[in-house]
């Protein structure tokens, strides 16, 4: 019973390491959601393709499934969640209204990661250096 003491420290330790970001975060007065990147939404367009939720956490998904839909099954078009046909195109649809340098890439850095290699081939010719900067 002489390592009671060391027992309860080391939980006490495990215990304070675990909780670091939850009591360090309440120390500093920060919440959440405040911490979240904000994004500035194009003015022209009201809708995306899904729905703002969806995309945060899950448009890599949607921009495979469109990559295996066009390259494996030739279908082009994309019905959206409510309705609306979208043209399947990362350069026509996705780009049309977001910018790469103020939108996606913002987005990746504050994130911390690292996107596919999609600029290196699907690039649309037709688009200004401007735009993909």
């Amino acid at each position: 019973m002489r390592d009671r003491a060391w027992i309860v420290a080391g939980l006490a330790l495990f215990f304070a390491l675990f909780t670091y970001p939850l009591w360090s975060r309440a120390l500093r007065g920060q919440r959440g959601e405040e911490t979240k990147l904000a994004l500035l939404m194009p003015a022209h367009q009201a809708d995306c393709v899904m729905p703002v939720t969806y995309m945060r956490a899950s448009h890599m998904k949607l921009l495979i499934l469109w990559r295996r839909e066009v390259v494996r099954e030739n279908i082009h078009t994309f019905r959206a969640y409510d309705g609306k046909v979208y043209n399947i195109s990362l350069t026509g649809t996705c780009l049309g209204c977001h910018s790469k340098a103020q939108f996606c890439d913002r987005c990746h850095d504050y994130a911390g990661v690292r996107p596919l290699s999609c600029w290196t081939c699907h690039v649309d010719p037709a688009l200004t250096a401007e735009k993909l900067k």
